[in-house]
């Protein structure tokens, strides 16, 4: 049995998803790996999430095991031979605590950032208020949804779909050298969402190329209500010859 590095459960999880030109991704793109594309876009999603009763290998982590997440993550596929595997790459994962985020780049090379965070959650009869906010530069930023109470399943083939169905990390080592890592969970379950607010300082969080999603409406925002999740500690190597990289499909 594969040894668990990771288990917590995920709980309310926002995605504000955003099309954008292939050529910003490109430098981010990991060693052995391709850019996934919907009905011919890619994707960045802007993610706020909680991180709750987390264990590390097996041993629940004290003080540290309920906190906020925030992210910028982008979606690819590997392939070998006619599969493929799919995948995201995070920009960058913002935490509240600085054990955690040293955890993830010393042992796993990941690019987490250390930032205050908070979290409002509010639910009546007719309404689910989820909101996360994280502190930039003495300005707080903020990504809010109001959704339906009652949950749904997602539509086969739909960008709902393409958004939350993968289960695959990539990390970018170097030019020619990444990892790979399975995340375990079951499928989610969604809520309609009725209206949202993004009100993130792009440039600041994840640089210039990123500066004009600020002004930008997302092509969509969901909500998922989450589950547990595991992540083993094992991950898988990948090296390419530099004459062989892949470059954006």
């Amino acid at each position: 049995m594969p040894l668990q590095f990771l288990r917590a459960k995920w709980k309310n999880l926002i995605m504000a998803n955003y099309s954008v030109d292939p050529s910003i991704l490109e430098p981010y793109l990991p060693a052995g790996t391709s850019l996934d594309y919907f009905e011919g876009k890619a994707y960045v999603s802007l993610v706020g999430f909680l991180f709750a009763k987390t264990k590390i290998f097996g041993i629940p982590v004290p003080f540290l095991g309920t906190f906020e997440e925030i992210n910028l993550r982008f979606y690819v596929v590997k392939k070998i031979g006619n599969e493929k595997k799919r995948g995201v790459v995070f920009i960058n994962e913002a935490v509240p605590f600085k054990s955690v985020a040293w955890m993830a780049n010393f042992f796993y090379k990941e690019h987490y950032s250390v930032l205050p965070t908070r979290h409002y959650w509010e639910k009546n009869t007719r309404n689910r208020l989820i909101e996360y906010y994280w502190k930039k530069k003495e300005r707080w930023n903020c990504i809010q949804v109001e959704a339906d109470t009652v949950s749904k399943s997602m539509k086969p083939q739909s960008l709902e779909e393409f958004i939350f169905e993968h289960y695959l990390g990539f990390t970018k080592i170097s030019d020619t050298n990444s990892s790979s890592y399975e995340v375990v969970h079951p499928r989610w379950s969604t809520f309609e969402v009725k209206n949202f607010k993004v009100d993130c300082d792009f440039e600041s969080m994840y640089g210039p190329s990123f500066a004009h999603l600020s002004s930008k409406l997302p092509d969509s925002v969901m909500l998922a209500k989450g589950s547990d999740i595991s992540v083993n500690f094992k991950r898988e190597k990948i090296v390419m010859d530099p004459k062989k990289i892949n470059t954006l499909l």
